[in-house]
């Protein structure tokens, strides 16, 4: 991955959850604030914004600056956990305009350890991790038979779609959406729907 790529992915990203921003919001309004949709649109708009001004010469530094900007400027849940994630991811990287496919196997986990520590959260509680524990999973395995990273990134936006759907069957454990204890089965995780949308994003980006 190079810094364009880098660069396209975060676009890619924040052009999925605009033209999902109505769906996310109402994943959200049913289970949670209802701003899930609204928040992360105007987070990722941000960052764009951001990295057009100034596009950082390294991708670490493309994910970290990301990261900082989500978290400056996203309100409730969402901010902290994405932009710690990103964050984590950029810090895990190796300086440089390029890095391999391994190291960004082991940026992704260190931005899903951020999650996990932020939150709390473990797979099955309904919330990002469940979409991205499986999207992480399924990218190591393929960058681990050799598959080159389009590949690998479709892998992922398979396991991470596959995951967030599967969330509308849990009980939340989690977040506000716990409040509800039964009553949020039937309603699928906003936050794991979001992560599927990046990581689809990834997958995108990544085939042209």
């Amino acid at each position: 991955m190079d810094v364009a790529l880098a660069l396209a992915w975060l676009r890619a990203s924040a052009g999925a959850v605009a033209a999902e921003s109505d769906r996310l919001t109402r994943l959200d309004s049913a289970i949670g604030d209802g701003d899930h949709g609204v928040n992360l649109n105007r987070g990722f708009a941000a960052v764009v914004a951001t990295l057009d001004g100034t596009p950082p010469d390294g991708v670490g530094a493309v994910f970290v600056k990301a990261g900082t900007t989500l978290i400056s400027k996203v309100g409730g849940a969402s901010g902290p956990l994405y932009g710690s994630a990103l964050r984590a991811l950029g810090k895990a990287l190796p300086p440089g305009p390029e890095v391999e496919l391994s190291a960004l196997v082991a940026g992704l986990d260190a931005g899903l350890e951020a999650v996990r520590k932020l939150g709390g959260a473990e797979p099955g509680d309904k919330t990002i991790v469940d979409a991205y524990r499986p999207a992480l999973d399924a990218f190591e395995v393929a960058v681990g038979s050799g598959s080159d990273l389009a590949e690998a990134a479709a892998a992922a936006a398979r396991a991470a779609d596959e995951g967030a759907r599967a969330t509308a069957a849990m009980r939340a454990r989690k977040g506000r959406a716990s409040y509800l204890g039964e009553r949020s089965i039937g309603h699928q995780d906003p936050g794991a729907t979001s992560t599927a949308l990046i990581f689809r994003a990834l997958a995108d980006v990544s085939a042209i």
